[in-house]
Parts: structure tokens; C-alpha cells; sequence
């Protein structure tokens, strides 16, 4: 069977199973669980357009979820079917960002590229945060400045409350040597953000927004 979860998908399929843990020590009414087990089963079955028998019957298992142990079992399960992000190296990031002098580089063989959606890094020293997304079935590569926020809030990627700073980007105006800012908080913490999405909808529009 070939991949076909993505990252985000199995953040979401992880989610689900810990909202059944949760109802299994709080809930009595079997009424209410098998209700809920329905609502599992259908949510997870809509983040797929076409499922085959046989994928069908890899994330079936998820409603049979009670405890912890449970959960950990079946999300080895079907880990291994989940679609890595594309494979880069030192050379195409470089490639990617031909104008950024002296790039400091993300240490790639660290990453599970199973457990991203996106590679997004932070050079300290310059104060610019880099995303790597693949956009349009193709990666590209964002910069921009980045600050540090001194409080929590929510970021523009993940919808999470976390560690976050303000991303902006200069993209070109109407007019020659016209520019405009454009950003939004996001993580400091790509990794992190990462293990957060579960859903690819705001990233997709944050890359809009950067590269319109």
C-alpha cells in the first residue's frame, strides 16, 4: 500500500484519537460513545477524497480507541504510510535562496521529514526566519524578517497558542522599486508547529499572501 497520509492528516488522525481517550474516562452512556465513535469515523473518512478497501480498513481500528496504549499502537500502525515531505538537501536549500549570503542551514539529518509539512528554520543572527513549502507541487523558498514576540498568541499557520514572532516580507508594489510588507505571527518553533497542524488550509494562505 503506498503512502497517502500526509503530515497533517495524522495530527489530526492523533487529535481524534485523543478526544476518544478523553470521552472513554469521562463518559458512562454507551449511547454517547458509539455516537462519538461515528463522528470519529466520519471525520476522518472526509480528510481523504477516494479511500480503498484496504485503507479503509488500516484507520477503521481508530474507534476501538479507549486508552493510551491504544492510541500508541494504532498510530504505529499507520505511520509508515504517511507521505514525506519532499527530500532536500544543503544544495537545493541554497538553491532556493541564491541571494542569501553565508546561509546558515538547518541540520537535515535530525528531521523527520514524515513529521513535517513544511521545513522552517531561524537564523538568530540575522533576525530571518526561513520556510521551506512546497507550493503548486513545488518547493519554494520564503524569507523574512522575523521578531520576536515577548507574549504568547496564536500563529497564522498552526492556530495554535504558542512562542511566536512577526514574519514580514517585502514582495514587490504595483510600481517599479515599489514594495510592501507583508506577514503574520507564526511559531518560533517550526518543529513544533509542525506536531501542531492539522490542517494545511492557513499555511496554504500564508504562502499566498507571500507570494502574491
Amino acid at each position: 500500500m503506498d503512502h497517502f497520509i500526509r503530515n497533517d492528516q495524522f495530527n489530526f488522525i492523533k487529535n481524534q484519537g485523543q478526544a476518544l481517550i478523553n470521552a472513554h474516562s469521562t463518559v458512562n452512556d454507551q449511547r454517547v460513545l458509539n455516537a462519538l465513535k461515528s463522528i470519529t469515523s466520519e471525520k476522518i473518512s472526509n480528510l481523504f477524497e477516494n479511500l480503498n478497501e484496504e485503507q479503509k480498513q488500516l484507520l477503521y481500528p481508530i474507534i476501538e480507541i479507549k486508552e493510551k496504549a491504544d492510541a500508541e499502537a494504532f498510530l504505529e500502525q499507520i505511520k509508515p504510510f504517511v507521505i514525506p515531505f519532499k527530500a532536500v538537501t544543503e544544495q537545493m536549500i541554497k538553491k532556493l535562496f541564491p541571494k542569501v549570503k553565508k546561509l546558515k542551514t538547518p541540520s537535515l539529518e535530525n528531521i523527520d521529514f514524515r513529521e513535517i509539512s513544511y521545513l522552517g528554520w531561524l537564523d538568530k543572527g540575522s533576525n530571518k526566519k526561513f520556510l521551506i513549502v512546497e507550493h503548486h507541487g513545488k518547493l519554494v523558498g520564503i524569507i523574512g524578517d522575523y521578531t520576536l514576540s515577548s507574549k504568547k498568541g496564536i500563529c497564522a499557520l498552526c492556530n495554535r497558542t504558542e512562542e511566536i514572532g512577526m514574519f514580514t516580507s517585502a514582495v514587490k508594489g504595483t510600481t517599479q522599486d515599489a514594495y510592501i510588507k507583508r506577514g503574520n505571527y507564526i511559531c518560533q518553533d517550526s518543529e513544533r508547529c509542525n506536531h501542531n497542524l492539522i490542517s494545511l488550509d492557513k499555511l496554504n494562505d500564508f504562502v499566498n499572501l507571500i507570494k502574491a
